[in-house]
């Protein structure tokens, strides 16, 4: 099974119970396309040695090599304990070196080696890769990213409580 399926809600729903039905949930929508995108992007990343978020971690290092752990986890909006591992790893792999701040010794900074430099090259098609996974969907793709920015400052920001 490739693509994730939605329940048919059921015929014997009372009418007041049609808002819990899963496939009327914008939860559900979200989770399983990104369950559906993920094996997408598992299956391209995987010639680079690459899983889904340390594709994502490399991808800031790219654009800003040599950050503390705390400002890449904030990039990503991940906590050191997600984070860490996932250091380890590209580390033992030989894509990044991290070490201790000489200015500040309780920061942890990470930075590039000349492998995890040179897999940006090797990952440059990954963007067209996963345009062309999406592009029979009939979505405007780049609408779309601006629509679910938006909805994510708007969740991150409000600070209320649903009602």
């Amino acid at each position: 099974m490739n693509d994730i399926e939605t329940p048919e809600p059921a015929a014997t729903a009372p009418h007041d119970t049609q808002e819990l039905l899963l496939s009327r949930q914008l939860c559900f929508a979200l989770h399983s396309t990104t369950l559906a995108l993920g094996r997408v992007y598992q299956k391209v990343l995987a010639p680079l040695g690459l899983t889904y978020t340390q594709y994502l971690a490399m991808l800031v290092l790219w654009e800003r090599d040599r950050l503390s752990v705390g400002d890449l986890g904030e990039a990503l909006l991940l906590d050191s304990g997600t984070l860490t591992p996932l250091l380890k790893r590209l580390e033992q792999a030989g894509r990044v070196r991290r070490a201790r701040d000489p200015r500040d010794e309780r920061r942890v900074l990470v930075e590039l080696t000349p492998s995890g430099l040179a897999l940006r090259q090797e990952a440059a098609g990954i963007p067209a890769a996963i345009f062309a996974a999406c592009g029979g969907s009939g979505v405007d793709l780049d609408r779309f990213k601006a629509d679910l920015e938006a909805l994510r400052s708007v969740l991150t920001t409000s600070g209320e409580e649903p009602v």
